[in-house]
């Protein structure tokens, strides 16, 4: 895209007026030959489109040290269970529960 600051764009000299005139070529107003304005607004589509996925893509997923934090919170979390669980009252409750389970009258 030409931005233009000077009388030579044939259009007032502006950037605006050269920014208008590039948007009416790439919307084909202005005759560019046969297809050439779909091609180009299907490539600038496709661009788009990519860009989006690329930009996803670099936040999807953790990172090595997002890993790190998340498996050391996964092992505190599994210490403070297994301690729970091995806990007089609850080994007691969790025994019993099974117990039941195992001798039921079928």
């Amino acid at each position: 895209m030409r931005y233009s600051t000077s009388g030579s764009s044939g259009n007032g000299g502006s950037i605006r007026n050269s920014l208008t005139q590039e948007g009416r070529r790439m919307n084909g107003a202005v005759d560019q030959g046969p297809g050439k304005a779909t091609t180009r607004r299907r490539a600038e589509r496709w661009i788009a489109r990519r860009a989006t996925r690329c930009r996803e893509a670099a936040e999807a997923g953790m990172s090595t040290a997002e890993y790190a934090v998340g498996t050391i919170a996964a092992c505190g979390f599994a210490a403070v269970l297994y301690k729970i669980v091995t806990s007089g009252p609850v080994r007691t409750a969790l025994t019993s529960v099974i117990e039941k389970a195992l001798h039921a009258p079928f």
